[in-house]
């Protein structure tokens, strides 16, 4: 077997790898890059689509999916291969991403400036939509000269990493691997000894904060901001990080933790996957299921709201506190949690709560480190209100857990991660007698 990375290699978006044997050509995942790299999704994939046996896809979030659409252009004719909730959530993340670059398309022509064609569009989407297939978790299943299982990683409903073997030799790949002792999801499950691993590295560096500290700290700053009348304001991926955070802001609720107040989830792409989440209620932990068994919905807060159309997000600026706001971009790279800050940020009885990772040089850092103002819509912005992170929401293992994830192992490619980080932890692989090294784009691994 031999495995070429052709994303997420140093970076942390973009994931997509081939593995190759015998002739038989199998990627895993197809992923769009974000942030300053978005750029690179119209480049060449680096090998050519229509070659391709078979695509197997670890789990929905966009930089795991997101060029799927344009390997179908690019003359891709097979299947791609899938757990049952990541292809009920697929459409969902790709429609909003076909809507964003259709509006950036027709915000240039509105301009007068030159505007490509999109990369991909609707009748590739469709195209697509018809070669999905669902794959069981913990099954082996033949892809020509291969045998594959899917293991439960516990970083999203469904969400997977990959075995695959052949002639006695065993890949590994990870795709996201979960924070372990969360309530929401099931802690990812050990995989099996592997002659490579391919493994990401996001928290390569850090270790998270307990989980259950995480919570105090989270029920503490909602006591105190709603307590004085203030907003929280919560930017946060649609898919997951929206829901757990529903989760935990009822169970603190229901334990009389934190006030009872309204709570708007201002993001119509996290209603869609909302309304998807009972139909895949088998892929959460024993105590969602057991919620679901009980007829409550365990992601529903009582002064839960959604707000749908552009309106009813402009209307909840106008709104006194205390209330919440949960609003995408999770990397505050665009969306309406945009606007909200704009309004917000300026009122020192207000929160912002930081879930999730924020790349360099983004708005959320800057506000992480302390800007005392920043630019937003072409005018600047006070900071008033206080920015808090909360690094133990996070969907990723840290540290500690993916050291744990890989002891044993003899030989580690890293990937999905910040250069620097995967080096911290590729020093931390070593001195646990683990082969560890910083996998590149384009250049072939022998497993």
């Amino acid at each position: 077997m031999r495995l070429t990375p052709y994303g997420a290699a140093r970076t942390v978006t973009g994931s997509c790898h081939l593995l190759e044997h015998q002739g038989y050509r199998l990627l895993l995942d197809c992923g769009a890059y974000q942030g300053s790299e978005d750029d690179r999704n119209n480049e060449p994939f680096g090998f050519e689509p229509s070659s391709l046996d078979a695509v197997v896809i670890s789990h929905a979030h966009h930089d795991h999916i997101g060029r799927l659409p344009l390997l179908i252009r690019r003359g891709y004719r097979g299947r791609v291969y899938l757990t049952k909730p990541t292809r009920l959530f697929l459409p969902v993340i790709l429609e909003d991403s076909l809507h964003l670059m259709s509006e950036e398309r027709d915000r240039l022509v509105r301009k007068g400036k030159e505007a490509p064609p999109l990369d991909w569009d609707e009748a590739d989407l469709h195209e697509l939509y018809g070669r999905l297939e669902d794959v069981p978790l913990e099954q082996e299943l033949e892809f020509g000269p291969l045998r594959l299982r899917l293991g439960t990683a516990g970083h999203l409903p469904g969400s997977a990493f990959v075995e695959a073997t052949a002639q006695g030799k065993r890949l590994v790949f990870s795709g996201d691997l979960g924070h372990a002792h969360k309530e929401v999801l099931p802690n990812p499950e050990d995989a099996a000894p592997a002659d490579l691993v391919l493994c990401e590295g996001t928290y390569g560096d850090r270790a998270h904060r307990s989980f259950p500290e995480t919570i105090a700290e989270f029920a503490g700053i909602l006591s105190e901001t709603l307590g004085r009348g203030g907003k929280v304001f919560i930017p946060s991926f649609a898919l997951e990080r929206t829901q757990e955070i529903l989760f935990y802001l009822r169970d603190l609720e229901e334990g009389r933790h934190i006030p009872s107040v309204p709570v708007f989830v201002d993001s119509p792409m996290a209603s869609k996957i909302s309304e998807i989440y009972p139909s895949v209620r088998e892929y959460f932990s024993e105590e969602v299921q057991a919620l679901y068994r009980q007829g409550r919905d365990p992601f529903r807060p009582r002064g839960l709201k959604y707000t749908q159309s552009v309106e009813e997000s402009k209307a909840l600026n106008e709104l006194q506190g205390p209330l919440v706001v949960i609003a995408g971009s999770g990397m505050l790279a665009g969306g309406r949690i945009l606007h909200h800050l704009r309004h917000g940020l300026p009122g020192p009885d207000n929160a912002l709560v930081i879930t999730g990772y924020q790349p360099r040089g983004g708005l959320g850092r800057l506000l992480i480190e302390g800007a005392p103002s920043v630019r937003m819509f072409s005018r600047d912005i006070p900071v008033r209100a206080r920015t808090y992170t909360i690094g133990g929401f996070s969907g990723h293992a840290g540290q500690d857990e993916l050291l744990h994830w890989l002891k044993g192992e003899r030989r580690v490619a890293l990937v999905h991660g910040e250069a620097d980080k995967l080096e911290v932890l590729r020093q931390k692989l070593e001195q646990q007698s683990t082969g560890a090294f910083l996998a590149e784009w384009g250049k072939p691994v022998e497993v």
